[in-house]
This record gives structure tokens, sequence and C-alpha cells, in this order.
């Protein structure tokens, strides 16, 4: 059992899944090139999850999504089941169906040991519009569906920021767990607000309205000790505390005008630290700046702010890192968030590397430090909903289920 927000979630630790059917919701969502998927890590991370369910007896039936509507990624699961195949070491079988008679009476058939994954889940509308858990629960995905399984495993954690049937409506019917990896990411990103302290987070990128409400969050919570500021959002900062952040200015006025006065509030807390040199790019050339001083396109963190961000990491319990500190496409802007990488992996804290462009730069870190990293989440978009205290339905479904099916009763063991 794991904990979330002082509600109760059920784990596959809680239960006896011996010759149950369950329905194992989780997010394989993969990048897509011509109809070919081209990075595997999502379905890697699934694996385990899958496999433990096989191992117990249970008889699985797999749900996920791929893409949107109308997008080049909105393709079948067919090539999806193929390559769960080939990582799991045993056939995993696809139907093109998912509530219709050939999938019902597929499931019904099902044996133990077996693994069927159904049809991609957005290829029916409903599975397309966000609604209360109790209106989904009336959905024709969960009446069809519901009646043939035992147990619902909610594993999507990607997705468990999506109040959708597949997701959270579910677990309004059906007695409701976590799997693997959803267990995994709420136990690590809940040390990001509850974990040793000084509790250091390190927010960079370019997606300002993210970052504005995660830094808001930590700083009414009281979460965070440190707040290190790198990419676009540091230059923001620095505009907010009146400071000229070169060609970075026409850009922060086009498209974060609006967020100028949230961010100007923001800064004037000290837990919120910002770069005191930069990296810029002036004519094809590079040059190291003050911040007093940036002209050209600041693109990274300066070689005294990564000291100064280097001795706050190694002396951090817990270490929350999100986002790149520079421009890290053109290796010449690289340095500052792979020093950043290298400098909190020196520490004896528990590390978070919280999803985002962040990841990539693990390939640029020896194997012995990458081993050093105690949680790398593939979230997305549902780490911001979760770091910036956001509602996180397919969570919140799963905490109802224990309510209502387990709270104050034996649990099947």
């Amino acid at each position: 059992m794991i904990s979330f927000q002082e509600k109760s979630i059920a784990t596959l630790d809680d239960v006896d899944l011996t010759n149950k059917k369950v329905l194992l919701r989780i997010d394989i969502n993969s990048p897509v090139k011509n109809g070919i998927i081209i990075d595997t890590s999502r379905l890697r991370t699934h694996t385990k999850t899958i496999k433990e369910l096989v191992e117990s007896g249970a008889k699985v039936v797999i749900m996920s999504h791929q893409g949107r509507p109308g997008e080049e990624d909105f393709i079948s699961l067919k090539n999806h089941a193929d390559m769960l195949t080939k990582l799991l070491g045993f056939n995993v079988e696809f139907i093109s169906d998912i509530i219709g008679p050939e999938a019902r009476k597929r499931i019904a058939t099902l044996e133990v040991g077996e693994v069927l994954v159904l049809e991609n889940s957005r290829f029916l509308s409903e599975e397309n519009i966000e609604m209360p858990m109790e209106k989904l629960a009336e959905t024709n995905i969960v009446k069809k569906l519901s009646k043939l399984f035992n147990y619902y495993i909610g594993d999507a954690f990607a997705a468990s920021h999506r109040s959708q049937a597949s997701i959270a409506g579910f677990p309004y019917v059906l007695p409701s767990i976590a799997g693997r990896v959803m267990e995994n990411e709420i136990s690590a990103l809940s040390k990001a607000f509850y974990g040793e302290r000084p509790r250091t987070y390190f927010i960079g990128g370019s997606k300002l309205e993210d970052a504005i409400k995660i830094i808001d969050h930590l700083l009414k919570t009281n979460s965070a000790d440190y707040i290190l500021t790198g990419g676009l959002v540091s230059l923001l900062a620095l505009k907010a505390k009146g400071y000229n952040v070169g060609d970075a200015e026409n850009i922060i006025n086009q498209k974060f005008k609006h967020l100028y006065d949230e961010a100007k509030n923001l800064v004037k807390d000290n837990r919120i630290i910002t770069p005191v040199d930069v990296v810029s790019e002036i004519n094809n050339d590079v040059e190291i700046q003050k911040i007093s001083n940036i002209s050209g396109s600041p693109k990274d963190i300066g070689p005294e702010t990564i000291k100064n961000y280097s001795d706050i990491l190694t002396e951090s319990k817990t270490i929350i890192m999100r986002g790149p500190a520079g421009v890290i496409e053109d290796e010449r802007f690289k340095h500052g968030t792979i020093s950043l990488a290298e400098a909190t992996l020196k520490s004896n804290g528990f590390i978070i590397f919280g999803g985002g462009h962040f990841i990539s730069i693990l390939e640029d870190l020896s194997p012995g430090s990458r081993r050093r990293i105690n949680y790398v989440s593939t979230g997305g978009g549902a780490v911001v909903y979760f770091l910036s205290g956001r509602p996180m339905p397919g969570i919140e479904a799963l905490a109802y289920s224990y309510n209502k099916f387990f709270k104050g009763k034996k649990i099947e063991k």
C-alpha cells in the first residue's frame, strides 16, 4: 500500500491475482515516424508490471492509447504489441477491437499467463472526453468491459492527469490497484515534497507556464529550500529582477508577457536562485557574460553560476532536476546541464530526474554516474501536474477505489 496526499492506494503487494482477470491500463504512447515506433522507452518501463502479473498467474488484458485524433502518430497498437513480445520474451496477442463482440469474446476465454493488447483506446470517441469520475463510469467502454474483470490496475502515470474513461472511470466500479510504474512514480515524486532537507529543485527549459506553476506551488507549500533556475526560466526570472536579457527580451515580451507580473512577485523570495553569468551566442561566436552586461542570445549558464549551483546541489539531501540549463541541442551550450548533473551525482542525496529534455543528457554521463540516480521519471506532463499540486484524476480514482473496495475489509491475499 502507498499513500498519496494522505490517501491510501492498494498495490500489487496487497492482492492475490492468481487466476484473476485484470485490466491493465498502461501508457505506451510513443514517438512515431512514418508509422514506426522510434523510441521504446515507455514500452520498456511497463514490462516489469506485465511480467509480474504473468508470473503471479493472472490473465492480463492491456489497454493504452497512442497519439490523438488527426495527428500523424494516431495509429494502431499492433506494432506496440509486437514490440512487447520482443521485450518480454513471450507472446503478446493483439486484437483490433476494444469493446465489440470480438474483444469481449476473447477476453472471456483468456487463460492464465496469456496477455492480450486491445486496440488504441482513443479510437473510441468517448475516450477523448474528460469528465468527472462518476460520469466516466457511465461510458460504454466502462460499462461493457468492467463486468469482464476482477481487478483494474492503473499503471499509466504519464496519463494520470487526464480524467478519461480508461484512466479514472474503471476505478469507480472495479477494485483497483496501482501497478509498479504508478507506485514508483508516486513514491519517488512524493519525496519532492516530503524528502530529507535541504531539498533543492533545478528548474530549467523553456516551458515557462509549467515552471511558474511548479515554483508557485513549491513556495506556497514550503516544499523547497532552494529553487535553482536555468534555461529560459532563468531568463524570465532575471528580467523580472530588472536585468536586460539580450535577445531573449523579444521572446519573453512576445510570448510570455502574461507571466511577467507573477514572475516579478515570485523572484522576491530568496529561495529562488538565478544565474550570475551566462554563455551567449553573438554573431555565431560564444561569449561568457555577467548578467549585468548581457548581449546577443544567452543560451547556457556560465562557469560562476555552475560553481554556485554545484555547491548547493552537493550539499542537498533531496534533489529534483527538471529541464535543461541551456540549449542542449547545440553542443556549445550543453556544458551547464552536464556539469549540474555531475554535481548532483556527487551528492549523498536522493536524486530524481523529473522528466523533460533533461533526461536526454543521461547519455553524456558515465554508466557508473547514472547508477547514482535514484529515479528517472517518464511522466512528461503528468510530472508537471504532480509537482504543481494540480488534480491527478488517475491517482485520485485509485484512492477512491481503495476506500470503496478495500478500506475496513480483509484484502484478499
